[in-house]
């Protein structure tokens, strides 16, 4: 096999200088060559370290770090003139972006940003991030020289390292004396759940739109105080593929521009020279599309650059080196050559396209804010009863710069209802948020909030469909006619201090602070009753829902009692209404049957295989990051030590389940002794056919239309889709007198399957579809009759507990702010 020396490589784009070099490569600097071991990120740090302490062409920022600890890094490469003034130059280019008030410059250096290594296992990307900063950095390089002093290179090594430390550390367990490339041997195969995600086995990769990731917070920051014209996204992919770069398959969404897809193709076209002229193999305009918006080329692509994904065959299986389908060896060299390549190649393309990359990327910016593109001038978004979701949906627009005002005067305006689809006209009322199409990220703003995106190509690599409002449940209007808020931001409702020693306190439900505060306060040992009814006291009306704390419920804590009310709401947002009676208006008294105790629940998260890591990491990060509540995480070999009892709470996240695997009945027996049950997705094919259980799986009806003639072999994926979801937004119906419904007046979930259960006839349908068409996004036509009136979320009493079903994931992602709120329903209201 040999070594994999850099050294040997011929038809590279830029081959190391000849001279003596003062700036130490990776390979003398780290001891080995690149290629030969994956590098741990305590040394890709270094080295990064190392360079900007050396060359004059580097400087090194740390613009946040990981939840392990880690440092993330970003290197900002050029000229030493260009960096002399490199805070003149970004500042310019912000008013370039509209984001700086004043005439930018109408020359200037690009902006190129390369990102690597998003996904941990996909591990050869940092290893390109060094050597292409050995390149760039290098005193004697006259050719990045030449590039250098028209480009500003921004270079992350690594945007997930956890992540790719996971993978790295694993690796290096599994290896012995030299790589073995039989794709059988244990080195080619991760455990659960591998290094792809990040701590909370989050896909950094789809998380750019709605930032849940402390990760992707960081860097969405960094990035806005930059700008950059090109961003790209380095990737891996199975091992049998050649390598992908743009221009992107379809489908495009309709609001990228003709110009950015052009200089997709120039750049790729850069690329093809040097890939033919060694004879490499590449494909472009396939599997990799443009339209959801939370990927590293999409995203930024909506914020003016041209965003691309490269992808190099290989990925977590490949290691330092596997077999091929073809019978070829496939090494961790080969493959950092081929990244090294098109990394440089793209810093050569912008600059010679420098001059184009600027003039279209202010038109770009200049345009969004007087001639939006899309069909929506403005978003209207009712000032709600409930401040949490406001207050979660600002804090979004404020982290993916979207500029937000709200009403001071009435008017009326017409546009789409998100609730029902339909146009008419709408009275915009003071106090309501407006989110206008005239603003440097209006073609975000667009984008993230559009009720139903124009999809040009069904076959798409992601979710159709997420405006905003339906993953916030908020009341909104999508306006075909300008309107401009009348002041900027928005303000919390204030806090008005409570009286000094109340009979009860209330606390209204309904967004997740709410439920942050409900997890404190049982944490701290308050005991909670919740209205199963509305209620009316003193003048004020309390829904469903609401929280009651009385001094009679926690003689225990004494005088702490109301400190730790207090503080808890404070941290929280949360009005605090204080009466002197426990005697109502309306609805039942603070002291009636049908203001239930709450039960401080245990919670049990089984991890592990066979649960999906995404869907585990979803919730294990809810609980440990949203909802700030204790969850004890599990594998399946624990679930015959669990004892379950009244009080604890079990949660199966999705996964492939068979269950002669499963200690199933001692499960159902601690739900019959008063536990909690909950079953998200495929965990539920667990539960049906089990003694007890009422839940039924749909069968499938066959198409809906009958197929004539023979079928085409190249019709094959087209036909396919006919029958599936990949991520469409239907509306839903609710049984508000439900404890699981509480705060929700309304509820759009995201699907993505087929999978399919009916309505419970002995148990309570708490969510429910009465139509099978999407109310937003594509489903294939043949899935309509199969989803029709079939449940969504369900309970059913097993002896003295419950058990929860959600067909549908509410925690996916980490964005669907209203299923957030119906998943602490079932936590905590779920008896």
């Amino acid at each position: 096999m040999g070594r994999f020396r850099l050294a040997c490589w011929t038809g590279l784009l830029l081959a190391a200088p000849l001279t003596a070099q003062p700036l130490l490569s990776p390979e003398a600097f780290l001891g080995y060559p690149l290629g030969t071991r994956f590098t741990p990120h305590h040394r890709v740090v270094a080295y990064f370290e190392y360079v900007a302490r050396t060359s004059p062409r580097v400087q090194l920022v740390q613009y946040g770090e990981t939840y392990e600890g880690r440092p993330l890094l970003l290197a900002i490469i050029s000229s030493p003139e260009n960096l002399a003034r490199i805070e003149a130059l970004r500042t310019d280019n912000l008013r370039r972006a509209g984001r700086l008030p004043g005439t930018p410059s109408p020359d200037g250096p690009v902006f190129v940003w390369l990102s690597y290594n998003v996904h941990g296992n996909e591990a050869v990307s940092t290893e390109a991030a060094l050597l292409t900063l050995y390149t760039l950095a290098h005193p004697d390089s006259q050719r990045t020289g030449a590039w250098l002093e028209q480009a500003v290179v921004l270079l992350d090594p690594c945007l997930n390292p956890d992540g790719r430390e996971r993978y790295v550390q694993w690796y290096h367990r599994m290896l012995g004396a030299r790589p073995n490339p039989d794709p059988l041997a244990r080195e080619h195969h991760e455990p659960w759940p591998g290094g792809r995600t990040n701590h909370y086995y989050f896909d950094l990769n789809r998380d750019w739109a709605w930032g849940t990731q402390q990760e992707t917070r960081a860097r969405l920051a960094i990035y806005q105080q930059w700008m950059p014209q090109i961003h790209v996204d380095f990737h891996e992919q199975s091992v049998d593929e050649p390598y992908y770069f743009a221009p992107a398959a379809r489908p495009i969404h309709p609001l990228i521009t003709d110009w950015q897809r052009a200089l997709q193709d120039s750049i790729g076209r850069n690329h093809a020279r040097y890939f033919d002229a060694d004879g490499r193999l590449y494909f472009t305009r396939e599997v990799f599309d443009l339209f959801y918006p939370g990927y590293g080329d999409t995203w930024p692509t909506f914020n003016g650059a041209i965003g691309m994904t490269y992808e190099q065959g290989g990925g977590g299986r490949a290691g330092l080196a596997i077999q091929t389908g073809e019978g070829d060896t496939l090494t961790l060299a080969q493959r950092i050559r081929n990244h090294y390549t098109t990394g440089l190649s793209t810093i050569e393309a912008a600059v010679r396209h420098r001059r184009t990359l600027l003039t279209q990327f202010a038109r770009y910016f200049a345009r969004a804010q007087t001639q939006p593109a899309g069909r929506y001038q403005a978003f209207l978004i009712r000032n709600s009863t409930y401040p949490d979701r406001l207050a979660a949906l600002t804090a979004l627009l404020e982290q993916q710069g979207i500029r937000y005002g709200t009403l001071t005067r009435a008017r009326t305006v017409e546009g789409i209802d998100y609730s029902t689809g339909t146009r008419r006209r709408i009275e915009a009322r003071p106090g309501d948020l407006v989110v206008s199409a005239y603003q440097p990220a209006g073609v975000l703003a667009q984008v993230l909030f559009d009720p139903t995106p124009v999809l040009p190509d069904s076959l798409t690599y992601d979710i159709t469909s997420w405006a905003l409002p339906y993953a916030f449940g908020l009341e909104a209007y999508a306006l075909t006619e300008r309107l401009e808020p009348d002041q900027e931001g928005w303000q919390r409702p204030a806090l008005s201090p409570p009286s000094s020693r109340p009979y009860a306190y209330l606390v209204r439900w309904g967004g997740l602070d709410a439920a942050r505060f409900l997890a404190e306060v049982l944490q701290r040992g308050v005991r909670v009753r919740m209205a199963e009814e509305p209620l009316r006291l003193n003048g004020q009306r309390f829904e469903a829902g609401t929280l009651i704390l009385t001094r009679a419920d926690n003689e225990h804590l004494g005088a702490r009692f109301d400190p730790i009310v207090r503080r808890a709401a404070r941290r929280w947002h949360q009005p605090l209404y204080s009466t002197s009676t426990g005697f109502v208006e309306e609805g039942p008294d603070l002291g009636s049957s049908r203001v239930r105790f709450l039960r401080k629940p245990h919670v049990y998260l089984l991890a592990g295989p066979p649960t999906s890591a995404y869907a585990t990491g979803a919730i294990w990060h809810f609980f440990d990051q949203v909802l700030h509540y204790p969850v004890t995480l599990i594998e399946r070999d624990e679930l015959n030590e669990l004892l379950l009892e009244a009080g604890d709470v079990l949660i199966l996240p999705h996964g492939v389940y068979r269950s002669s695997e499963w200690p199933i009945e001692a499960l159902l027996e601690g739900v019959r002794r008063g536990a909690r049950l909950i079953a998200l997705e495929g965990a539920l094919n667990l539960l049906t056919g089990q003694q007890g259980v009422h839940l039924k799986q749909r069968q499938a009806k066959g198409d809906q239309q009958e197929r004539t003639g023979p079928r085409r072999y190249g019709d094959r994926e087209r036909e396919a889709i006919s029958d599936r979801v990949p991520g469409a937004i239907y509306r839903v119906q609710l049984d508000p007198t439900h404890p699981l419904a509480f705060g929700l007046p309304r509820y759009f979930t995201l699907k993505r399957s087929t999978r399919a259960y009916e309505l419970l006839k002995d148990g309570w349908n708490v969510a429910w579809l009465d139509e099978g068409r999407p109310r937003s996004g594509f489903a294939g036509y043949r899935t309509f009759d199969r989803l029709r009136e079939t449940l969504v979320v369900g309970t059913q009493r097993l002896g003295r507990g419950t058990l929860v079903f959600f067909v549908d994931d509410p925690l996916f992602r980490g964005f669907w702010h209203a299923g957030q709120v119906l998943f602490a329903n079932a936590v905590f209201f779920g008896e």
